[in-house]
């Protein structure tokens, strides 16, 4: 069951704004999605199978030492692929680094783009330093130098870091690149062939969008994933490093392809300074010592609406924009503000880069490499995506029942608990049965010549942690794209699609708190501190926003914004919803200027 084919749609004579009452009761259907759009979602699965299949095999690289008489890390099928042998506690550690590195850098890269070169531009740029630094991270595992651990070290390191400059200019720009590229930008009313009056919604494309755009990201990731861990048990980390940088190495030229095909939003220059100017003014004189009047001062209402230039007697020389924009910036800093609990979220998710890894690696595998399982997770959201948007959602959409953002991102927090209480109680059960007890990845010996045999409990104990995590980032994952798109102003896009990833770096800090309990015999305390995390992120999340729900359609149909008096408004429309009736400016800026 889909909400509508391509087809159906068609050219209508009907194009009208939605009443208040058509809000309510005719069904929202997604509108055309151009091929266009393809071709970037292609660019985004070569990129993330260059990251995941490499990151795919940190743990091993760092955590085990090199196998007898092996050049290369690979264990021939044998035993465990390694190369640094810095143990599990330093290979959480790197890899939370890594992780904290990688979603840190969009801040800049976003802001480089909102403010200077533009999101292809960045892009397009951020792709010549990935390169770079794969090729670095290849270097690294090489025979001639993996057999030098300080000096593999030291170059893998540089790789990362080189990497994470590459990944922060390239994943805040793409989101918001691929949904520009839609032509609807307002609710309007059509009829299709069946002769159903329904409201082309661009709130539920972008959804769409996202969903299928993750769903290309979890095609490259599980392609990489699954290959670069066989390539690493059978052949070496060299190859691991190497397939994923030629993949990355097609991305360039689809890019020149697209130069003059993509709509592009040229940068606003000066607007991300005066919007933090903006934010710094409407501070003013609300803090106070008491903090129950501080609260009171920064939700009376008139936050953004005391500094609209309507209402300024006298405005500073940077105020050159009207009131719609002070709405637009408003609604792009509470769009940040939900992202305020999303790194309790992204704590459950890490677990599967680093310790259900190394879990894994005490169970019984039965020749499967313990790095392996965790292409479950994209397996099943590669299964789950077209379920829930070709049956689930159409079918909630046609009984009226409204999942909002804000409920499927809540929910999103409650799954990732009960993927660690799984994962707590299977750590459990492990030390439970292993002969080393609660030490169940050491050693027999005080030598640590014998390692602990593998606990008789099947690696696929784990299926529940991984399939219960791609639920869970669907409901809060997927969803927080498309909150962040649909809430930022054109200005805004890419810096708050970095606040968003930005809280996976958090979640990395956090980490870093947590690295202590990574280890022996401390992870059942692990797994249930981070599934407690998540239960209190979920619930302050619902209780602090949950005002926002009803908001959902006047928000994503503020007029939009001029500033300098470079905007051009397209026509003027009457919307009436939620009982206010504003007028909507629609506005389409293109870009089409080579590089």
């Amino acid at each position: 069951m889909t909400d509508v084919d391509n087809d159906d749609i068609g050219i209508s004579t009907e194009n009208t704004t939605p009443t208040e009452e058509e809000l309510h009761t005719l069904r929202r259907v997604p509108d055309k999605i151009p091929w266009s759009i393809y071709t970037i979602a292609f660019v985004e699965l070569c990129e993330r199978f260059s990251y995941y299949g490499t990151t795919a095999v940190f743990t091993n690289f760092i955590q085990w030492p090199l196998p007898a008489g092996s050049t290369t890390g690979s264990d021939y099928g044998m035993s465990q692929p390694g190369a640094l042998g810095l143990g599990q506690r330093t290979s959480t550690a790197l890899t939370t680094f890594n992780a904290f590195w990688q979603y840190t850098m969009p801040l800049f890269g976003a802001y480089v783009a909102d403010s200077y070169l533009g999101r292809y531009k960045t892009i397009a740029l951020a792709l010549g330093i990935d390169i770079i630094g794969h090729i670095i991270l290849i270097m690294s595992a090489i025979p001639p130098v993996i057999k030098n651990p300080g000096g593999s070290m030291a170059t893998f390191v540089i790789g990362i870091i080189i990497m994470g400059l590459g990944t922060g200019g390239f994943k805040p720009n793409v989101n918001p690149l691929i949904v520009e590229q839609l032509a609807l930008d307002r609710m309007v009313v059509r009829t299709l062939k069946s002769g159903e009056r329904v409201i082309v919604d661009p709130a539920v494309t972008a959804s769409r969008v996202y969903h299928y755009f993750y769903l290309f990201i979890n095609i490259g990731a599980l392609c990489g994933q699954v290959s670069m861990v066989y390539c690493e048990k059978y052949v070496g980390f060299w190859l691991s490093y190497l397939l994923p940088t030629i993949m990355l190495l097609f991305c360039p030229f689809v890019m020149l392809w697209g130069r003059k095909r993509y709509k592009r939003v040229p940068p606003q220059g000066s607007a991300l300074g005066k919007a933090f100017k903006l934010f710094g003014m409407a501070n003013r004189g609300r803090w106070s010592v008491n903090p129950i009047k501080t609260y009171r001062n920064l939700h009376d209402g008139t936050f953004w609406e005391n500094v609209k230039p309507s209402k300024m007697a006298v405005k500073p020389n940077w105020m050159d924009f009207n009131d719609a924009w002070v709405d637009e910036v408003g609604r792009g800093f509470n769009a940040c503000a939900v992202f305020l609990w999303y790194p309790l979220f992204w704590v459950c998710y890490n677990q599967i880069n680093n310790n259900l890894i190394s879990q894994a690696a005490v169970m019984r595998l039965g020749g499967v490499p313990n790095d392996v399982l965790t292409n479950l997770n994209p397996l099943a959201l590669i299964i789950m995506i077209p379920l829930l948007d070709t049956m689930v959602y159409p079918l909630l959409r046609k009984t009226r029942l409204n999942f909002t953002p804000l409920k499927r991102i809540t929910a999103g927090y409650f799954v990732a608990a009960m993927a660690m209480v799984w994962a707590c109680v299977l750590q459990y059960y492990i030390y439970q049965r292993s002969e080393c007890g609660p030490n169940a990845s050491g050693y027999l010996d005080t030598e640590k010549t014998i390692r602990c045999p593998e606990v008789q409990i099947s690696v696929w104990a784990q299926s529940g942690s991984y399939i219960l995590i791609a639920m869970s980032e669907i409901l809060a994952s997927i969803t927080s794209l498309e909150y962040a798109h649909s809430k930022a102003p054109a200005s805004m896009r890419s810096i708050v699609q970095a606040v968003c990833l930005f809280t996976s770096a958090i979640a990395s800090a956090i980490g870093f708190a947590l690295v202590y309990l990574a280890e022996d015999p401390y992870l059942v305390w692990n797994y249930g501190v981070v599934a407690v995390m998540a239960v209190v992120g979920g619930s302050m999340f619902w209780l602090q926003f949950r005002h926002l729900d009803g908001d959902e359609d006047r928000l994503n149909m503020l007029p939009a914004g001029e500033i300098n008096g470079n905007e051009a408004p397209g026509p003027t429309v009457k919307v009436a919803t939620m009982g206010l009736e504003i007028a909507v400016g629609v506005t389409r800026v293109e870009d089409r200027r080579n590089i």
